[in-house]
């Protein structure tokens, strides 16, 4: 049901997430506009971003400030997208930081106060300046914001239904012979200028971020501002992540697995004992248990139950459920809570399709549950065998919903669309842990396109079902949780899985804590509070625990 946009919002949620691609995030600040204008969430939003070599054309441009051709633009490296915000032509690249307030804005009597709007981002860029000691105005009859040395901030922005889209672009440090290509906002006797040429010195996008902050909870969240910061991947400021030095120490290559790190009781250093409730009963002589092992074996199919060290393994064999990984048993990326090995995967097997619908059948399945490794040395990804396999699946077991929990394609809307052209019932795709953790635990991967990703398949198959999961214990606190939760029911995600991390092998990364089962009640309150239609959270949930079962919760 949409509910009426309210002024009042509950918290101002700023995310930092690093660097993204433009159309990715679009598509995210459509999913959260969506979301607040049609009342699914109550938050507004600034999303900062860091953007590759990108050029914008808004309503206002007819592409006549465009310098450069098609030719050109590929030399650079760079995309060229027509948006529907105000403005003309500009530039957005590395070393500039990119703002997207998605924020409720204020009725008038002839309208939504759009001008309001654009001032007070300038006010906003402005104390930012200030407090890097710049001198910066506004000028009469021009947006942005002005210095000595010319244009510091370009700012271009959409209001519709009442809730704001699009923002301005921060000149921290970038190559400014890109906007040598453009007529910056369609303006030709104007220079553009950035903070580290005003200042002259070096100066980091993580710098400015920590200086727009609290001009930022002023402007837009007095007071109510709840803020998660990604990784940040240029300057001086620059840190090694403990998911880089296992990656170099080999963690994850199959050779390493005869290498077993000290640990004492089982215990890697600084590791908490573990408690009463993190107990699995290890069943293997059930019929169920042993008829699954065998019937993957005899179809030679890989399951993410035994390659990831589920705890949940002998539970659901031994009711006839499994999760079945397609595209072989080695991964391109290396994460650091996860077993399954890292190396140079084998070739595709095109019959495994076939392979996995049989077993489906022979199992008598009516929810059957698909992954795969990331094969991000395939042009889709993979995408073509989960559609294949959903098409094998449905034409033997037409009765049966299959879910597929798939990687992000690095992006790929193309791969996105082959899976979900297929109408899976639920597509799954994990954003694991908080934005601020994603560097340390999941290497190649982005919160930012895990979002978007998620919006884009609810947009592929409204009729379906969107789902994601988050694994706790990695050295997340308690609100960045619930502010995870809130930004994936923001974007339009039904079913969230929470579960306790356990470490699989003393090579992988040390367990911060046991979260109580208090803890898990607490989220999957807070989260059905949110909007989220079900939360399965738990010490031993996992992505695909009891999938039937949380299907028909959301679905109520």
């Amino acid at each position: 049901m949409t509910r009426p946009v309210l002024n009042d919002a509950e918290s101002l949620r700023i995310r930092w997430l690093g660097r993204l691609p433009y159309a990715e995030a679009w598509d995210l600040q459509k999913a959260i506009w969506e979301g607040r204008a049609l009342g699914r969430t109550r938050d507004d939003y600034l999303l900062l971003v860091e953007h590759p070599h990108t050029y914008t054309v808004g309503r206002n441009g007819n592409g006549s400030n465009l310098i450069a051709g098609e030719q050109m633009l590929a030399a650079l490296g760079a995309e060229l997208h027509h948006v529907d915000r105000g403005g003309d032509i500009t530039y957005h690249g590395p070393g500039q930081l990119v703002g997207y307030p998605i924020v409720a804005i204020p009725r008038l009597p002839a309208g939504f106060d759009m001008v309001g709007h654009l001032r007070r981002i300038e006010r906003m860029l402005i104390a930012t300046l200030a407090s890097l000691g710049i001198e910066a105005w506004a000028e009469s009859g021009y947006t942005g914001v002005w210095t000595e040395r010319g244009k510091v901030a370009a700012i271009g922005v959409r209001v519709a239904r009442g809730v704001s889209m699009h923002g301005f672009a921060l000149n921290v440090d970038p190559d400014l012979s890109y906007f040598n290509h453009i007529v910056p906002c369609g303006i030709p006797d104007r220079p553009v200028t950035s903070i580290e040429e005003l200042l002259g010195r070096e100066v980091v996008l993580e710098e400015a971020v920590e200086a727009l902050l609290p001009h930022a909870d002023a402007v837009f969240g007095p007071g109510r501002s709840e803020t998660q910061l990604g990784a940040f991947r240029r300057g001086a400021r620059k840190r090694r992540y403990d998911v880089d030095a296992m990656v170099a120490a080999g963690a994850f290559s199959p050779a390493s697995r005869h290498e077993i790190p000290i640990t004492i009781r089982g215990l890697l250093p600084g590791e908490p004992e573990r408690p009463s409730w993190i107990r699995v009963r290890a069943s293997i002589d059930t019929d169920g248990y042993r008829e699954m092992k065998a019937l993957m074996g005899e179809l030679s199919l890989n399951t993410v139950c035994e390659e990831a060290k589920c705890p949940n393994i002998y539970e659901c064999w031994g009711q006839g459920t499994a999760t079945m990984m397609l595209l072989g048993d080695k991964c391109t990326r290396a994460c650091g809570f996860c077993d399954v090995a890292t190396g140079r995967p084998d070739g595709v097997d095109l019959e495994e399709p076939s392979r996995a619908a049989r077993a489906v059948a022979a199992l008598g399945l009516q929810h059957a549950v698909l992954t795969s490794v990331n094969r991000d040395d395939l042009p889709d990804g993979g995408a073509g065998i989960f559609a294949e396999t959903i098409r094998r699946i449905g034409d033997l077991v037409p009765e049966c919903d299959v879910e597929v929990l798939i990687p992000d394609f690095k992006g790929d809307l193309d791969a996105l669309e082959t899976v979900m052209a297929e109408k899976p019932a639920v597509l799954n795709h994990n954003t694991e842990t908080v934005l601020r953790l994603q560097r340390d635990i999941r290497t190649a991967a982005s919160y930012g396109r895990s979002l978007a990703l998620l919006a884009r398949a609810r947009w592929l198959n409204p009729a379906g079902t969107v789902k994601s999961g988050l694994i706790v214990g990695m050295g997340e606190t308690e609100p960045e949780v619930l502010g995870a939760l809130a930004d994936l029911n923001a974007v339009g995600v039904d079913i969230v899985t929470i579960g306790q991390y356990l470490r699989p092998t003393s090579r992988h990364r040390p367990i911060d804590r046991y979260v109580t089962p208090a803890e898990f009640d607490r989220y999957r309150d807070e989260g059905e509070h949110l909007g989220l239609r079900h939360v399965e959270s738990g010490p031993l949930v996992r992505s695909s625990y009891h999938a039937r079962e949380s299907l028909a919760a959301a679905q109520v």
